[in-house]
C-alpha cells in the first residue's frame, strides 16, 4: 500500500535524520526530493507546490524542540503537513437525528461500489446497527444478483424490484421497506457508467431529491490516481458529495488519489477498502496513514484490529500456559492461526514501527501460504506428538511430511521454529523474576505502568514490607554465623 511513495519519501528524509545541524541548502535538497517523490506518486501539481512551500516555510528558521534533532524536526513537520493534506482528523458518518440514516453510494462502473456497499453494511452491523441494502443499479448485468450474494455473505437483507423498474421508484419503495423491517441504516447501490454523462447525473440527482440522504459517498478506485480526483470533482459539482470511499488502496503503490482528493475537492475520505475479502471497510485515519507512509508504523490500527479479531479467551489461556512453561505445538498452531486473522502478514509487519529498517527483513518469507503448510504439518501429527515433540524420530517425520503434502525439511524447520519460540517464552517468563527492586521500578515507570506518585509510593511500601518482614530472620542468621 503506497509502497512507491513511502520508500521515496523515506529515502528523501532519511538523509536528514543523522544530521545534528541543518543548513538551508540541506532543507532545499530534501524538499526537492520530496517534490519529485510526490509528483512520481501522481499527486496534483498545485497540491505538491503548496505542500512543499508550507513545509519549507516551517522548516527554515524553525525553533527546534529540545527532544528532537533538526532532522527529526523536519520529518515531524512533513508528517504534520501530510496529515493535514489528507484531512487532519478522521471524518465520521453523519447519522440522521431520526432513523433511518440513508447513505447513497455513487461512482463510475468498476470502482467497486457493490462490494463497498456490502463491506460498509458489515461495518455498521458490527456496531449494532440494522442495515438494509437497496439494489438500484438496473443497468449493469447481474448487479442485483451480485448484491444478493454479498448480502447473504454478510447476513444483511437486500431489497430489489428487478431490472425493469425505474431506480427512483426502487429507492422510494426501499425506504418504505426499511421502515417495515425496522432498519436504522439504508445503503443505496446506484448505477455507474464507464464515463461521466448527463443522463447518469440527472438520474442520481432525482434519486437524491427523492430520499434526501444524510450522506452521498463517492466510491473511487485508488489505483486510478489523478483520474479519481477528476471524477470526484465532477460528482461533487452535481451531487454535493459529502465523503469519499477509496477502494483497492492496498494495490496502490503511488498514493496520488489518497493525497489529492481532500485538497482538490474538499471532500473528506471517510473509508478505505483493503483486500478482496468481504471484511468491514476501514475508517480512514489521516494521521495513521501519514505515519505508515513515513515508515513510522501504525500501532493504533494494529491494536484495534487485534481487539476485533483476536479470541481473547484463547489468548488468555495461551498466556497462562506460556507462564507455566507448558507451551505445546497445539498452542503454537493456535498462535499463528490468530495472527493470520489479523490479515496479510506483510501488511501487519509494516504497522510495526522500525520493522522496515531491520536487517534481512526483506528476505523473510511473509507469504500466507507458508502458514497453511505449517497448519497442515501440525494437523498431521498425533496428539502425543503435539504435546511432546521430543518423540519425533526420522520415521515419524517422514509420515508427517507425507500426510501433510510437505517435505521432511519443512517439518524439521517447523519443529526448530517451535523450539525457538518455546525458548523465547521461557526467557520472557523468567525476566520478571530476575529484576531487582530498583530495576523493576525503572522498568515499570518506563513502560507507563505507574500512572502517578501514589501508585509508586504504594508499590515501594509493598517492597519495603517484604524486606522488613525478613529482617529479624536475617539478624538471627548473622548472629548465629558470628557465634560460630
Amino acid at each position: 500500500m503506497l509502497e512507491g511513495l513511502s520508500s521515496s519519501l523515506q529515502k528523501a528524509l532519511g538523509k536528514l535524520r543523522s544530521k545534528g545541524k541543518l543548513t538551508e541548502s540541506d532543507v532545499q535538497e530534501a524538499m526537492r526530493e520530496v517534490r519529485l517523490a510526490l509528483l512520481a506518486a501522481d499527486v496534483n501539481v498545485k497540491v505538491v507546490r503548496d505542500f512543499v512551500a508550507r513545509v519549507r516555510e516551517r522548516a527554515v528558521g524553525q525553533d527546534v524542540q529540545k527532544s528532537l534533532t533538526p532532522g527529526q524536526q523536519v520529518i515531524k513537520i512533513v508528517y504534520e503537513e501530510l496529515t493535514e493534506l489528507m484531512g487532519g482528523t478522521q471524518a465520521r458518518i453523519q447519522m440522521a437525528a431520526k432513523p433511518p440514516t440513508v447513505i447513497m453510494l455513487v461512482g463510475l462502473q468498476g470502482a467497486g461500489k457493490t462490494t463497498a456497499i456490502a463491506k460498509l453494511g458489515l461495518a455498521f452491523r458490527q456496531h449494532q446497527h440494522r442495515p438494509l441494502l437497496v439494489a438500484a443499479d438496473v443497468y449493469r448485468p447481474a448487479a442485483i444478483d451480485q448484491l444478493h450474494v454479498l448480502g447473504r455473505q454478510v447476513d444483511i437483507p437486500v431489497f430489489d424490484m428487478g431490472t425493469e423498474t425505474n431506480p427512483v421508484d426502487i429507492v422510494r419503495n426501499g425506504m418504505a421497506e426499511a421502515e417495515r423491517q425496522g432498519a436504522d441504516v439504508v445503503l443505496v447501490d446506484t448505477a455507474g457508467r464507464l464515463h461521466i454523462d448527463d443522463a447518469l447525473m440527472t438520474e442520481l440527482e432525482d434519486m437524491k431529491s427523492t430520499i434526501e440522504p444524510s450522506e452521498v459517498l463517492l466510491v473511487v478506485d485508488a489505483m486510478t490516481g489523478q483520474d479519481a480526483v477528476h471524477v470526484a470533482e465532477t460528482f461533487h459539482e452535481r451531487l454535493g458529495v459529502t465523503g469519499v470511499i477509496l477502494t483497492k488502496l492496498d494495490g496502490d503503490a503511488r498514493g496520488g488519489a489518497a493525497l489529492t482528493v481532500r485538497a482538490v475537492t474538499g471532500c473528506a475520505i471517510k473509508y478505505v477498502g483493503l483486500g478482496e475479502k468481504i471484511e468491514p471497510l476501514e475508517p480512514f485515519h489521516p494521521d495513521r496513514l501519514a505515519s505508515r507512509i513515513l515508515g513510522m508504523g501504525d500501532v493504533l490500527s494494529l491494536i484495534e484490529r487485534a481487539q476485533e479479531r483476536f479470541d481473547m479467551d484463547k489468548a488468555k489461556e495461551m498466556e497462562e500456559r506460556m507462564r507455566s512453561a507448558s507451551f505445546s505445538l497445539n498452542d503454537f498452531q493456535e498462535m499463528f492461526r490468530q495472527v493470520r486473522n489479523l490479515g496479510p502478514l506483510d501488511q501487519i509487519m509494516k504497522m510495526i514501527p522500525g520493522m522496515n529498517k531491520l536487517k534481512g527483513i526483506e528476505n523473510v518469507d511473509l507469504n500466507d501460504k507458508r502458514f497453511v503448510r505449517m497448519d497442515a504439518i501440525i494437523s498431521s501429527m498425533t496428539k502425543a506428538e503435539r504435546l511432546d515433540p521430543s518423540v519425533m524420530n526420522a520415521s515419524r517425520r517422514r509420515r508427517i511430511a507425507n500426510g501433510s503434502g510437505t517435505t521432511v525439511r519443512e517439518v524439521n524447520q517447523l519443529l526448530k521454529q517451535f523450539e525457538q519460540t518455546q525458548d523465547m517464552m521461557k526467557r520472557m517468563s523468567g525476566m520478571g523474576k530476575k529484576l531487582g527492586r530498583k530495576n523493576a521500578m525503572n522498568a515499570l515507570k518506563s513502560m507507563g505502568g505507574l500512572k502517578d506518585a501514589a501508585q509508586l509510593e504504594n508499590l515501594e511500601e509493598a517492597f519495603s514490607s517484604k524486606v522488613t518482614s525478613h529482617e529479624p530472620r536475617k539478624r538471627q542468621h548473622r548472629a548465629k554465623k558470628k557465634r560460630k
